[in-house]
């Protein structure tokens, strides 16, 4: 007869896969799972996206630049470096930029058109290809340039001039037939004079438009690439080209990438990301403040069970080991949802964004995914693994006793390592380390404020309201909060974080996002008109303001040129840097006022109206070439010499469409100096109103910028879709948070209810107090939230988006007054059971205790 064999002890593996199904089943993981999984979708939604873009970014630069690599100058390339790219081996194509005004034959009409004229060589485009349109064949793409004897003009010349595809062009003294229209120029670049639609002819009809002289301001674009398989030669090349143009001193020539020749692509794509970024982090923020409170909660309810198990013999190591797996399972679990949602929602991102990159975007890298899932199971084990592994040291006594075994604040080592490893994360994904500072930073700092301000509140409420007078409901809820201090601070805090998040949100979505619209209104110029001469000024005036024009930027342009700081002659070869040298080599635009500009901000120094013999200097150009305050400046006005000393520096926004300049005089008037008039006006819709001004005035350069507003105005707005998008996310985070903070009270509540009911208080009594309780909490953490929001987004603004913005007066209250709503709603949600518990089931839980 054979002896029946010992059953086999299961292994933590199968006891951790049973926990996991049974605590799922009953609910206990909902919390953690949801918080995981939203952290998880917002931070690899913005991850996936930025990556795609990134990506295009790097794949189409060269289509940007029109070549592989570009030698941009202000005369034409140097034999020796066209000798040079072609001796590598390297294709050459060259192309001529420079402003004129197209006219219409006057047959038809003879209008006139500022336009942007670009010669190129038959080789165009070495890089991309160029969209236009044919007539009878819609939209073609093509890599190749004009004929000689055409030109390819943008509509916006068609319109102006009101010609046609196959009308003659008159462009200097040549007469030129329009072939194409233009759709798309790769590789257009940004510039002044590249706000002006674009005439594209062949460079061999050139001379024949007399355009070229000796003092003309034309730009070079020398573009090289390289055949397949040899990109080595385009880096000895641009090496070779470096050190070339600083051994000759070559002045007014460079090496342009897609940084300098495509600026305006990459600062807006920064901005959005930093938009989508700092969302992406509050959201990850919240998720770790619920993972903390919902974890703790998760350990709290199964202490007696593991009390039981060490009854039955279960090793400590093996309970361990359990939880373990059980919260690795939930990692990945999360995680896995967290990926998928992400996936998805970016592609939500790209639909919002469409027009920031036309091209097709590459598929994003494995790197968002991993990324998000480290961050997954950063959050699980950083934030709630240390409560949870106390489960382990449940002592066996607490089957009979359960005021022993409960759940010790966790250690410093163990929740300072979790919490350096996420705010790592967090920095890593902000992509801008003063963003990731101030919101990260910004709310562990909150999060100490608010725990002490919280006590103390606690500690003004033991004796604020008198037993004698005050409401038998208002004296147990204090009663309530004063006897739990850590719970009530706690409850507080946490509350605070997630209403922090939901009120930056708010002030986000209202004050900070119209203040970047602000900083390209809908009622900007969309008119820059230049070279109004003095005898001019006044009926140029009263001709715009004739039209309905009565606001508009009127300023002295003065061409100088830098030539000494404190009495020492100053040149390109005082300065190592490009823009420097750059900019010490050529003359640029001064200006005079008595008043400060409104659209300028001092940012050093002080400015005083009329000062005499004093600048101002704008703070970047000042940074550039190393300007202090106190410096006096020399400058070259067309023969006449003026100095200044700098008395302050001024913070310029560029992106305004505002005029501004690098330096100004603060006074009224400037003598000998040579100066015109710049104006800046937005158009009324009068028809003619163009051809009025122009046929006044015919020596004045007016430039329609309305395209490049409209464009602005349409990013602006596909941004602000994608943050309010995002929003979405940290909103469901920002309400976890509040969940668990109300829920975490929950078993304790039931614990103290059930005495007072047995006592005799009424369930109507208990709900007074209860939502006393709520109220008074949820009103003070919003009131502490709004606060802080109102710190953190005036830091954002200040340091990081480069905003001027205002607080509103109101935000406090209004805080107070939705914290003390949310909290009272999460309360209802999560507290209403503990209140309808039969009589019978809460006597046997007051007996338990």
């Amino acid at each position: 007869m054979t002896t029946p064999s010992a059953p086999v002890a299961p292994s933590a593996w199968q006891l951790g896969r049973r926990q996991l199904a049974r605590d799922f089943r009953a609910g206990e993981l909902r919390l953690l799972v949801v918080a995981v999984m939203l952290a998880v979708a917002a931070l690899t939604a913005v991850g996936f996206f930025a990556d795609r873009i990134n990506a295009g970014l790097a794949r189409d630069a060269r289509q940007l630049l029109g070549g592989d690599a570009i030698v941009a100058s202000d005369q034409p390339p140097p034999s020796e470096i066209v000798a040079k790219a072609r001796a590598l081996g390297l294709a050459t194509a060259v192309a001529a930029n420079f402003p004129s005004m197209g006219r219409a034959p006057d047959e038809q009409g003879g209008a006139t058109r500022l336009v942007s004229v670009k010669a190129v060589s038959d080789a165009y485009p070495l890089r991309g290809k160029l969209t236009h349109t044919v007539p009878g064949a819609g939209e073609v793409d093509i890599a190749a340039g004009p004929a000689p004897g055409t030109v390819w003009v943008d509509a916006a010349v068609l319109d102006a001039l009101g010609l046609r595809v196959g009308d003659a062009l008159l462009l200097g003294d040549a007469r030129l037939k329009i072939a194409r229209v233009i759709v798309i120029e790769p590789d257009r670049g940004t510039g002044f004079a590249s706000l002006a639609p674009r005439v594209m002819l062949n460079e061999a009809d050139l001379p024949a438009t007399g355009l070229v002289q000796p003092a003309s301001r034309i730009s070079y674009r020398l573009a090289v690439a390289a055949p397949a398989g040899r990109d080595a030669a385009v880096g000895q090349f641009v090496a070779w080209a470096e050190n070339e143009i600083k051994a000759k001193n070559l002045r007014g020539i460079r090496i342009e990438s897609l940084a300098t020749g495509r600026p305006e692509m990459r600062q807006t794509l920064d901005r959005a990301e930093k938009f989508l970024n700092l969302v992406a982090l509050l959201a990850a923020l919240l998720a770790a403040v619920a993972v903390g409170i919902a974890s703790r909660d998760f350990a709290d309810r199964h202490l007696d069970d593991c009390a039981m198990l060490r009854v039955l013999g279960l090793p400590q190591r093996t309970i361990a080991l359990q939880y373990l797996i059980e919260f690795a399972l939930v990692g990945f679990i999360a995680s896995v949802g967290g990926l998928a949602i992400g996936f998805a929602v970016h592609y939500v991102f790209v639909w919002l964004l469409a027009g920031l990159v036309d091209a097709v975007l590459p598929p994003a890298s494995a790197w968002p995914a991993l990324f998000g899932a480290g961050v997954g199971f950063t959050l699980l084990f950083g934030f709630g693994v240390a409560p949870v592994l106390q489960l382990a040291r449940v002592p066996p006594l607490r089957v009979i006793r359960r005021d022993v075994g409960a759940l010790k604040p966790a250690s410093l080592a163990v929740l300072g390592a979790g919490t350096l490893g996420f705010a790592a994360l967090l920095l890593a994904v902000a992509s801008d380390l003063r963003l990731g500072l101030i919101a990260v930073g910004g709310f562990a700092a909150a999060v100490l404020v608010f725990a002490l301000l919280s006590w103390l509140a606690l500690v003004v409420l033991r004796s604020a309201v008198p037993d004698a007078r005050a409401p038998r409901w208002l004296i147990l809820a204090t009663r309530q909060l004063a006897a739990r201090p850590a719970f009530a601070v706690l409850q507080v805090s946490a509350l605070a974080v997630g209403l922090l998040a939901l009120v930056l949100l708010a002030l986000l979505r209202t004050d900070l996002v119209s203040s970047w619209r602000q900083a390209t209104p809908k009622d900007a110029p969309n008119r820059f008109v230049i070279n109004v001469q003095p005898p001019q000024a006044e009926a140029f005036q009263e001709k715009i303001r004739s039209f309905g024009v009565t606001r508009y930027d009127w300023f002295p342009m003065i061409r100088g040129r830098l030539v000494a700081v404190d009495g020492k002659p100053i040149g390109p070869d005082d300065f190592a840097d490009p823009r420097a040298r750059r900019l010490v080599d050529r003359e640029f635009n001064l200006s005079h006022s008595a008043t400060l500009p409104e659209h300028n901000q001092v940012s050093a120094g002080r400015w005083t109206n009329g000062e005499a013999n004093a600048v101002s200097v704008e703070e970047g150009l000042a940074e550039t070439l190393g300007l202090k305050l106190g410096q006096v400046l020399r400058f070259d006005l067309g023969g006449t010499t003026v100095e200044g000393r700098i008395t302050s520096l001024r913070k310029v926004d560029w992106s305004s469409m505002r005029v501004n300049f690098f330096v100004l005089f603060p006074t009224a008037t400037m003598a000998d100096a040579p100066v015109s008039y710049i104006a800046a006006y937005q158009a009324p819709s009068t028809p003619g109103f163009d051809n009025a001004i122009s046929r006044d005035f015919p020596n004045i350069t007016s430039i329609d910028v309305s395209a490049s507003i409209a464009q602005v105005q349409r990013v602006l707005d596909q941004v602000v879709r994608a943050v309010e998008f995002l929003f979405g996310f940290t909103l469901a985070a920002g309400l976890v948070v509040l969940f668990a903070a109300v829920s975490a009270t929950r078993e304790s509540r039931a614990r103290e209810f059930a005495v007072m009911r047995a006592l005799g208080a009424s369930a109507r009594l208990l709900a007074q107090v209860q939502r006393a309780e709520l109220l008074g909490v949820g009103a003070l953490a919003g009131l502490l939230a709004s606060i802080a929001a109102i710190i953190v987004s005036w830091a954002l603004a200040r340091w990081v988006f480069e905003f001027s913005w205002n607080p509103s007066p109101i935000v406090p209250l209004a805080g107070a007054v939705a914290g003390a709503l949310l909290a009272l709603a999460a309360g209802w949600w999560g507290l209403r059971e503990v209140l309808r518990r039969p009589v019978v089931q809460t006597l046997r839980q007051a007996a338990d205790l």
